[in-house]
């Protein structure tokens, strides 16, 4: 019986609703600080304003909040080794979005630098994971730096040396394996 009544009780009870009608009483300079402050302590908010809002940075803290993102995305309790562990998607959007960014803002180098990493640390969380669910997000983010990679003007010898690198940095052997051997092969072609 009391189970039945909590429900009821619970269900007439809608908090969100309530706060949505606080909220609507302030200003909006009020409401604009209080996102902020929240932002400002919660990186995975921080990163849901920034994609709703298109925010803009320079390439520096593009990179930056990249290697925050790679390393939320890529996080794990290390309790959990060969499980299915949860980790954080919206921070994998977040890396490919700044990546994208980054190439977007002829930054290809440092898109390459922050890819690299992604590859160590994905390639780890992958390996660490029960069925590596998470490939697929890395490869993603990958795909936008490869992508930028064969219709870019950089000397064949940096793409060869990055594509042996990010092969060397994958830890299970098949994270965009075909994509970055085919990379490797037109930047050898193309050097001769």
């Amino acid at each position: 019986m009391s189970k039945r009544r909590v429900k009821k009780v619970v269900g007439k009870v809608d908090s969100v609703e309530r706060l949505r009608k606080a909220l609507a009483k302030g200003t909006k300079g009020d409401l604009v600080d209080i996102l902020a402050d929240l932002a400002r302590d919660d990186r995975n908010l921080f990163r849901r304003l920034g994609a709703r809002f298109k925010l803009e940075a320079p390439p520096e803290e593009l990179a930056a909040t990249a290697r925050l993102a790679i390393a939320d995305a890529t996080d794990f309790d290390e309790r959990e080794i060969n499980r299915n562990f949860s980790y954080d998607y919206a921070a994998y959007d977040e890396v490919k979005r700044n990546l994208s960014r980054l190439v977007e803002l002829e930054q290809l180098p440092l898109a390459m630098e922050l890819s690299l990493e992604l590859m160590k640390q994905g390639s780890y969380q992958v390996e660490m994971s029960d069925e590596g669910m998470m490939t697929a997000d890395v490869e993603e983010c990958l795909a936008v730096v490869v992508t930028a990679l064969k219709k870019s003007n950089l000397p064949p010898a940096d793409v060869i040396a990055w594509c042996d690198r990010m092969l060397k940095a994958d830890r299970v052997g098949f994270i965009y394996r075909e994509e970055l051997q085919t990379l490797h092969g037109h930047a050898v072609a193309s050097r001769s």
